[in-house]
């Protein structure tokens, strides 16, 4: 006999308590689970059941044995379900959290042509820019820009940006261009004002020395397209990434303002919980993600 299907007729018996329920609910004859257990006893050399005319009750190494037994049922239900699953079209709500930079300028252009894509699915998109805890705030993913704190999620990468500071020419007309890191002590600077660390840029020099700028300006936002706007109009600074700022500097309404430096190269990245599987609708959105970001790279935004 089926070695699951006697362990399905055993843990079905101690779930009901008894043969007659148990018939019912597999929908097979009592005789049938009866000859199931007694296989299976046979099998183990052992008694799993203590059998009276008014109840069955598992015995010790029987109330053992339902322990493991279950455990292997429900994962063969888990199996089961998860190729079923796997091979059915995405469908339902996709809740994603996405920083609000990458999200306005990068993200909400091309939702359009995934829900075309895929008329099953909802996306409820969250603009924000703090770090968010995606399984306790019921995010089925996120995209992130730069190193990633939680190692315990799984993570896709999707492509590269690059991060430089940049001012318009009529800001370096008017304030003089900085030659050198220090200089910049001397400049306004446009500042983020979600950053964990204040106004404090971190900064690699030539040399590789990891380098901190604080100084004031005259603004400070939690926006960086607020930020580059304020960079192209000359008030003074900013450091972004360049998926914000190709354009403009395509266009010339903004340079760089230390071309010496070394690039500072971020990733973007789809994280999402970690499990046995990846959900049809994250997977779908994923795939799309990278299908579209496929010829972006640092410089080619």
């Amino acid at each position: 006999m089926d070695r699951l299907t006697e362990m399905e007729a055993f843990a079905m018996v101690v779930d009901q308590g008894g043969f007659t329920d148990a018939a019912k609910k597999m929908g097979i004859s009592k005789s049938a689970v009866s000859k199931h257990v007694s296989a299976l006893e046979a099998r183990l050399g052992a008694r799993l059941l203590n059998r009276t005319t008014r109840r069955v009750s598992p015995t010790e190494i029987g109330l053992a044995y339902y322990d493991r037994a279950r455990r292997v049922l429900n994962d063969a239900g888990e199996a089961d379900a998860l190729v079923t699953s796997m091979q059915s079209a995405p469908s339902g709500l996709l809740r994603i959290s996405v920083a609000t930079d990458f999200g306005v300028n990068l993200l909400s252009p091309i939702l359009g042509d995934f829900l075309l894509e895929y008329p099953d699915i909802t996306v409820n998109m969250v603009l924000n820019n703090r770090y968010v805890e995606l399984i306790s705030e019921g995010f089925d993913m996120a995209v992130r820009v730069g190193e990633l704190e939680d190692s315990s999620l799984r993570a896709r990468k999707l492509t590269d940006t690059t991060k430089r500071m940049i001012a318009s020419p009529s800001y370096f007309q008017r304030y003089g261009r900085p030659m050198k890191i220090d200089d910049l002590n001397e400049h306004k600077l446009l500042h983020y004002s979600n950053q964990a660390n204040g106004n404090v840029w971190k900064i690699t020099a030539p040399s590789g020395e990891k380098r901190q700028v604080r100084t004031a300006g005259w603004l400070t936002v939690n926006d960086g397209q607020s930020l580059l706007n304020a960079a192209i109009s000359g008030l003074g600074i900013a450091y972004l990434p360049s998926f914000l700022y190709a354009e403009a500097m395509k266009d010339g309404l903004v340079e760089e303002a230390l071309p010496g430096l070394p690039t500072e190269v971020l990733g973007i990245y789809a994280v999402y919980p970690p499990g046995r599987f990846t959900q049809p609708k994250v997977r779908a959105f994923i795939d799309f993600l990278a299908r579209r970001y496929s010829d972006k790279g640092p410089d080619k935004w």
